[in-house]
Order: C-alpha cells, then structure tokens, then sequence
C-alpha cells in the first residue's frame, strides 16, 4: 500500500522526542506539514539530513510549513540525537510502523546480499487542506531540504 499526490494525510498515532502523543492529521490542520521518514538516528545521512532540515527550519517556519522527522527510534534517542547536534527539526517515533506501512516507506531492503525490512529515506508534502502535494521517495541527502523548501514556497 502506497499515498498518491491527492491523498489525504491519513491517522496515524506517533510518540514525540518528549513522549507527547502526536495524533495525525490533527496535529498538522491548517498548515501545511512536511513529514520526513529516516532509517536511524546518529548515522551519516541521517544526521546531515536532520541539521540541513534543522538550517532551513526559520524559513519553514515563515511559510507556516510543520516539520516532522519520523523513524522508529524510541523517543529517548530522538532527544540525544537532537541534544548531540542541537537539531531544530522535531523528530517522532512510529514504533508500530503503521504509518510507515500506509506511506509506502517501510521497505525490503538490501545489505551485502543479505535482504530485511527497513525505511526508505522519503519525504512527503501535504498542503494546508491535508493533502499531498509532493512526494519524494529514495531520497539522496545532498541538497534535499533545500528542493524540499523550494516546493513548499511553490505552495504560497
């Protein structure tokens, strides 16, 4: 199962860094939200994804653009990898992956032959209304938050 542009942005129950409930689409009404899904905290890619996410977050915040970063780490490691690299971006735990499933993003994947499953690197847009707008999947870090931006000025 995979979202399509037109879509609504569907429920889904995430845990915050904090341990907050975040409940999906209500946490975002009326604004458009950006979600990012990563594979792990404290890793390289994931890392400069977070601080070129975290660079950009003023000019998000101008556009009125909601940030999420999402894995399945628990809450207790989002909070040391944002302390570790003073990240500015929220980030939120999918433990169930169930909004990972309904995304698309949770993958078979492949390491030296050897195949598992794991979150693909994907980012995804919703306007204001909850629908989605831009869809990036297989997702290379270098430059990404920034087309990522240039998309939601699009929205304006």
């Amino acid at each position: 199962m995979s979202i399509e542009l037109g879509d609504a942005l569907p429920k889904g129950a995430l845990v915050a860094a904090d341990g907050s409930a975040i409940a999906l689409p209500e946490w975002g009404a009326g604004a458009p939200l950006l979600l990012y899904f990563y594979p792990k905290d404290d890793t390289s890619g994931c890392t400069r994804e977070a601080q070129d996410f975290s660079a950009l977050m003023p000019e998000f915040a101008a556009l009125g653009v909601k940030l999420l970063g999402i894995s399945k780490d628990p809450p207790a490691k989002h909070q040391k990898f944002t302390a570790k690299y003073d990240l500015a971006v929220p980030l939120a735990t999918d433990e169930d992956g169930a909004l990972m499933e309904v995304l698309g993003v949770w993958v078979e994947k492949s390491m030296y032959g050897k195949k598992y499953m794991g979150i693909e690197r994907s980012t995804f847009l919703f306007d204001a209304s909850g629908t989605l707008v831009r869809a990036w999947r297989k997702v290379k870090v270098p430059g990404h938050a920034a087309e990522v931006l240039a998309a939601a000025k699009a929205l304006g």
